[in-house]
């Protein structure tokens, strides 16, 4: 064999070795994987209702939409096998560094804290957080009632520091008492059998639980903050963080947002969002 021909054999190895592994490590960012190999896999919760719930083979809910229409868009006219995995909070930056998940669509809000270990595209949609608590519950009607209340600290989320944290990190710096579970699903239930007193994080998770247990809940309606839900991904993928972007763009253009908002939270009466959030930017 000539120099030239064992060269380009070692060429064609090459070649073969990057397109055929497959499981993500190949190629360079997400969207490259989604293109090359019409395989992507996508961290979601699966303890949400209306947000991300598995109860048969995939999960459902407004964040699995989003995610699927926002690899759909970055791999144009290329099928795409998504995996689904789920991504509790208390995990979601050790999936996304060691490969697990290629991506996170997972009521991921985009904190200060978070960004030196994810990259994140979008937002995709900005909620208000807001707290939850049983219906039959009249000392607690608006947030400054949380003071020396029993508030839920879900592992892994910040939502609670909002509330007894002061600022720059937290808000309010009212003394609650925090009752620790593994995520929002254990607190909604240690709510219900009273545990606790109340549950905070963003309107829209609060509204698919108390949408599944109808007269069970009541939402306080008095919003904390503005919370900006992004897609993660492994630091420095910014290559696919602006083809998220791009497609987040065309979702709300399309009118897609707007109808998958109406779809699984329409019947809430919560006021929902009607416009893009501007895009946090790709470092």
């Amino acid at each position: 064999m000539s120099m030239r021909e064992a060269g380009a054999a070692m060429v064609v190895g090459m070649v073969v070795t990057l397109a055929g592994c497959g499981g993500g490590g190949s190629y360079a960012t997400v969207a490259d994987k989604i293109k090359g190999t019409g395989t992507v896999i996508v961290g979601t919760k699966w303890d949400q209702p209306s947000l991300g719930l598995k109860l048969g083979a995939e999960p459902q809910g407004f964040d699995v939409d989003v995610a699927r229409y926002i690899v759909g868009h970055i791999a144009g006219d290329k099928q795409v096998r998504i995996t689904w995995r789920e991504s509790p909070s208390s995990t979601r930056e050790a999936l996304l560094q060691n490969g697990t998940v290629d991506m996170i669509v997972a009521s991921y809000s985009i904190t200060k804290a978070r960004k030196p270990k994810v990259t994140f595209g979008g937002p995709y949609v900005t909620v208000p957080q807001d707290t939850m608590v049983r219906a039959t519950d009249t000392s607690i009607r608006k947030v400054d009632d949380l003071r020396g209340k029993r508030l839920c600290l879900a592992e892994g989320s910040n939502s609670y520091r909002r509330i007894v944290d002061p600022p720059p990190d937290g808000k309010l710096d009212l003394p609650a008492k925090l009752v620790p579970a593994a995520n929002y699903s254990d607190c909604v239930r240690k709510l219900a059998d009273g545990r606790l007193d109340a549950v905070s994080t963003e309107n829209l998770a609060l509204a698919g639980y108390s949408e599944a247990d109808p007269g069970r809940f009541r939402l306080l309606n008095d919003p904390i903050t503005e919370e900006r839900w992004g897609v993660g991904l492994k630091k420095g993928d910014t290559k696919t963080c602006e083809a998220v972007n791009r497609a987040v763009a065309a979702m709300w253009r399309d009118g897609t947002a707007g109808r998958l908002l109406r779809k699984w939270f329409g019947r809430t009466n919560l006021n929902l969002p009607s416009a893009q959030p501007p895009p946090e930017g790709c470092p």
